[in-house]
């Protein structure tokens, strides 16, 4: 394929792409790796070069999880499993800075900032697992990114995400760890909470599940502090900042699914389960409410695989009937 013609480019850069017009750069991408990078190239020097100034360590940031978040929503879109790894890997190598006044740019060779580094979870990726260097542990959701610095210093431990990540934040009370967004930050000592936030979204939000965070908007929107069972989201189109009470460990179930529960009824349970799977649940009227279960459960891949792990703990059947399913008494009790 010969490049682009102007026309395509010009709606890739601008957003305007048709379905046809993306393939048609997808394909483009396909056929080497040169033609990856010069694509990217161009869109860092579209972005970037709009600014008339130097470009500085937070802007170059910013540009790099832009890029990251668009490529993730050009793959959801499309449906399609493409190359994202490579891609991605190229959003944390070329970045660009407009020079003054030109409209010109110039290749930094590595990331935004001096030691930083990239991890990336594509869509349809497994969840990923890793450990920051202050032995931090991070989970990253499908198409999520986390920027980090190879090593924290005396101040802040500063991390920036695009996405959806769980983390078990290791305590220090001399160096809060913080979490930034392109909406919202969360600011902690040592605790375990969900941060969503992705430009797929008009809502990000974090869940505590242990210990206190300080959340706040990145504009001004309002400070709150979570307990555990809280979630506090932002609506970045009205700039409202709340707080829900919720069972937050259901909102971090995707990190290693384990379905907790605490002296639930057959109720409580068909309603998480409603909750995890998107599907509607009904009871049977003679069905006991009066048993409870405590522990966990694994989350199979459909709810219909839940289930029979409940079976060996609840007295319960289930029959598929249309897109709902029906619980009742098991045969015989």
């Amino acid at each position: 394929m010969a490049d682009l013609n102007d026309r395509i480019l010009y709606r890739f850069l601008t957003g305007q792409c048709s379905e046809k017009e993306w393939r048609e750069v997808n394909a483009y991408l396909q056929e080497s790796e040169e033609n990856v990078e010069r694509l990217f190239r161009l869109e860092e020097v579209y972005h970037l070069g709009k600014y008339g100034s130097y470009a500085d360590p937070e802007r170059m940031r910013q540009a790099e999880r832009r890029l990251c978040g668009r490529l993730a929503s050009e793959q959801a879109r499309l449906g399609r499993r493409l190359r994202m790894r490579r891609w991605m890997s190229y959003a944390a190598i070329f970045v660009l800075v407009a020079l003054l006044g030109g409209g010109s740019a110039y290749l930094l060779y590595g990331h935004a900032s001096k030691g930083d580094l990239l991890t990336v979870t594509a869509y349809g990726q497994d969840v990923r697992q890793f450990i920051l260097p202050d032995s931090t542990k991070v989970w990253l959701n499908g198409g999520a990114s986390l920027t980090y610095p190879s090593s924290f210093g005396d101040g802040t431990r500063d991390v920036s995400l695009v996405g959806e990540a769980y983390f078990e934040v290791t305590k220090d009370a001399s160096r809060p760890f913080v979490v930034k967004s392109d909406a919202m930050r969360v600011r902690v000592l040592g605790t375990k909470f969900n941060f969503a936030t992705g430009t797929l979204s008009h809502v990000a939000g974090a869940t505590l599940i242990e210990g206190e965070v300080e959340v706040s908007g990145n504009n001004d929107e309002g400070q709150i502090i979570l307990t555990p069972g809280q979630r506090a989201e932002l609506d970045k189109n009205s700039g409202r900042l709340t707080v829900k009470q919720v069972n937050a460990r259901l909102d971090a179930v995707w990190h290693d699914d384990l379905i907790p529960f605490d002296r639930a009824t057959i109720f409580t349970i068909a309603r998480t389960l409603e909750q995890l799977y998107g599907i509607r649940i009904i009871l049977s009227p003679d069905i006991s409410n009066s048993k409870t279960y405590s522990g966990v459960l694994k989350r199979k891949d459909s709810v219909e695989g839940t289930l029979k792990l409940l079976q060996n703990v609840m007295p319960i059947g289930y029959k598929n009937i249309g897109d709902s399913i029906f619980l009742l008494p098991a045969a015989g009790r």
